[in-house]
């Protein structure tokens, strides 16, 4: 009787143990895992009305691990002229070669009527103020981790 009651208090002990051990890997992530980094490389109009305007950020995520990570999602607030213009959300899965950078396109259709007089900025000749933050869900083989971002700068509109 004694032998099945110290079976079963050893196989309690280990799966505390087990179950101790996974509830703590996470915090103990960032022993393992360097925070990726975001550049904001490329900011373009890809279309441009009287409406509205279609912007394309590149973000570089650079990767300073020696091993791979993913990023499983990227989601963002865009402020233009210091108004915010729109949110957005990429999911698509985008692989980071260790020690590498991947650029990831990020998408922007925002109404020029919520960001003041339209004719005056199309035509105008001043520059578009812009800045664009969230955080990004990275994926790598010891977890995963949040990390937020924000870049801000001046797109030139030209005549």
């Amino acid at each position: 009787m004694k032998i099945l009651r110290y079976d079963e208090s050893m196989k309690r002990s280990a799966l505390l143990i087990c179950l101790a051990a996974l509830l703590l890997l996470p915090s103990c992530m960032s022993w393992f895992l360097k925070q990726p980094t975001f550049a904001l490389k490329e900011v373009s109009i890809t279309r441009i009305s009287l409406a509205e305007i279609h912007l394309l950020f590149g973000i570089e995520v650079q990767n300073p691990n020696s091993f791979g990570m993913n990023l499983l999602s990227l989601e963002y607030t865009v402020y233009l002229n210091d108004r915010e213009a729109g949110k957005g959300r990429v999911d698509k899965e985008v692989q980071i070669a260790k020690a590498s950078s991947t650029l990831v396109q990020v998408p922007l259709q925002a109404d020029l009527k919520n960001l003041g007089d339209p004719i005056r900025l199309l035509f105008g000749g001043q520059n578009l103020r812009y800045k664009i933050e969230g955080a990004a869900v990275i994926k790598a083989s010891v977890g995963t981790a949040t990390y937020p971002f924000s870049k801000s700068d001046e797109i030139k509109i030209k005549k």
